[in-house]
């Protein structure tokens, strides 16, 4: 571990084309983005309830994400999520613009988003 203006930073349990899903609410979706910390507003922190707001102190992931009505993009704690399992992907439309393959559950990232 390493740190940040006093702020510890783990390393990321997920990588770039994990499929994953939320720990309480039903949605799943791929990981796009990471953030090794929080990189949001306050006040978007401060909308979640007090009782199961995430610490800052953790990888924050951006996924393209579904639920049974619609897709979206999402910015999710790390503790907040769980490996998918399903080994399906996701349907959201913008997927293939960042990936170039969906295999064996998990996504290929396109050559023109690698760094």
């Amino acid at each position: 571990m390493m740190t940040h203006n006093e702020i510890t930073i783990r390393t990321a349990k997920y990588r770039i084309g994990d499929v994953v899903h939320h720990r309480v609410y039903p949605f799943r979706g791929v990981i796009f983005d990471v953030d090794p910390v929080f990189d949001n507003t306050e006040e978007w922190l401060e909308s979640i309830p007090e009782d199961v707001r995430p610490s800052k102190d953790q990888p924050f992931y951006h996924l393209l994400a579904e639920n049974d009505e619609t897709t979206y993009v999402a910015y999710v704690s790390e503790q907040n999520l769980i490996a998918d399992e399903t080994g399906k992907p996701v349907a959201h439309p913008e997927a293939m613009e960042f990936f170039e393959a969906f295999q064996d559950g998990h996504y290929v990232l396109s050559s023109d988003h690698a760094n």
